[in-house]
C-alpha cells in the first residue's frame, strides 16, 4: 500500500473532510477503535506545542498505540544528522511521523526520505490539523459547511492558509482581512480559489475587518506574531484595526461562532470579552483537536 502524507489540505478531496468529520464524531462520543494497536507515531517538534502534541499523543494512546516522543534537542538532528539519514532511520522504527517545524520545504523532504506517512503538525506555510478540527466544531455546530461564511481577521499567516485551502474544498465562502504588507502569501491565495472554483466555494482577499466580518457565520482570529516572528511594533501597529471584539461581532449574523486556534493574547487580536461570550467556541476547538487527531491518525496510518 502507497503511503500518504498530510502536509496541507491542497492535497485533499472532499470525501477525505467528510470522512474525518464523521468519524471524529463517533470518537468524540465515545468509540474506542484500536487502529494502531501495536504500532509507534514519533512526534518530532522543532517548536513549542501544547494542543497539537497533547492531543497527538493521547489519540494514540487511546488508538491502542504509542508515542514516542523526539525532542529535536536530544536527537543526532542537532549535531548535523542530516534529515534524509534520520529520515531512514526512524522509517525502520515507526509507523508514522508527526513533525512541527519552521519551512515547508523541511516538511516536505522529512516526507520525501521517509517511507512511513508524515504529518503536518504545523509549519510557517500551514497548520492542516487545526483547520480540520475549526471545520469540525463548525460542522458540529452548524451542520453542513457549504454555503457559510468564515471571516479570518488578522495576520495573514499559516491559519489563514489554511482556511483558505479547507473552507474553499468544503464549499464554504473564505474572506480574509489583513492589513497591507500582512497579507496571505499570493500563491497560497491563488491556489486556495482555484480550490473554491472546482467546489462551489469563494476566497476573497481585501484589508477591510469590517466589510469582512458583515453577515459572517464565523469569525475567526490569530495571534498577531507567530512562532519565531520578532516582535515589531510597526507589526503590531498595523494590526491594531484587526480585533475581534464587541463591534465586530456585532456586524456579524447574531448566530456567529467567534473562533481563535490558540494561544490567544487577550486585549490584542481578541478581547477577553470576546474570548469568553456566548457566541465563543475557543475551547471547543481546543477540545476538538483530540477527535479529529483520532481519525486522522487511522486515515493516514491505516490507510483506511
Amino acid at each position: 500500500m502507497p503511503k500518504r502524507d498530510l502536509l496541507d489540505l491542497a492535497a485533499l478531496a472532499p470525501d477525505d473532510i467528510e470522512w474525518l468529520m464523521r468519524r471524529a464524531a463517533a470518537y468524540k462520543a465515545g468509540l474506542r477503535h484500536p487502529a494502531l494497536n501495536g504500532l509507534s507515531v514519533g512526534l518530532l517538534f522543532e517548536k513549542p506545542s501544547t494542543r497539537t502534541r497533547v492531543s497527538f499523543e493521547v489519540a494514540i494512546h487511546r488508538l491502542g498505540g504509542h508515542p514516542v516522543l523526539l525532542p529535536i534537542d536530544q536527537m543526532q538532528l542537532g549535531r548535523g544528522e542530516t534529515v534524509a539519514d534520520t529520515a531512514r532511520v526512524l522509517s525502520g522504527y515507526l509507523s508514522a511521523l508527526v513533525i512541527r517545524t519552521f519551512g515547508q520545504a523541511r516538511l516536505e523532504e522529512w516526507a520525501q526520505q521517509s517511507t512511513v506517512p508524515v504529518i503536518n503538525g504545523l509549519t510557517d506555510l500551514h497548520h492542516p490539523c487545526q483547520i480540520l478540527a475549526d471545520l469540525f466544531t463548525i460542522y458540529e455546530r452548524r451542520g453542513s459547511l457549504a454555503g457559510r461564511t468564515l471571516a479570518y481577521i488578522g495576520d495573514g499567516n499559516n491559519i489563514a492558509h489554511s482556511l483558505m485551502e479547507g473552507g474553499a474544498l468544503m464549499g464554504m465562502r473564505v474572506v480574509v482581512a489583513s492589513p497591507p504588507g500582512l497579507m496571505p502569501d499570493p500563491k497560497m491565495t491563488a491556489r486556495a480559489m482555484q480550490i473554491a472554483k472546482a467546489h462551489g466555494g469563494g476566497v476573497l482577499v481585501h484589508n477591510d475587518p469590517q466589510q469582512a466580518a458583515a453577515g459572517a457565520d464565523v469569525l475567526y482570529t490569530d495571534v498577531w506574531v507567530s512562532m519565531g516572528q520578532a516582535d515589531d511594533p510597526a507589526h503590531i501597529a498595523a494590526l491594531r484595526p484587526y480585533q475581534i471584539n464587541a463591534d465586530l461581532i456585532a456586524r456579524a449574523r447574531p448566530d456567529v461562532l467567534v473562533m481563535h486556534c490558540l494561544p490567544a493574547h487577550r486585549g490584542e487580536e481578541i478581547t477577553a470579552a470576546a474570548m469568553e461570550g456566548p457566541q465563543s467556541v475557543i475551547f471547543e476547538q481546543a477540545a476538538n483537536r483530540l477527535p479529529v487527531q483520532q481519525a486522522i491518525l487511522e486515515r493516514w496510518v491505516t490507510g483506511r
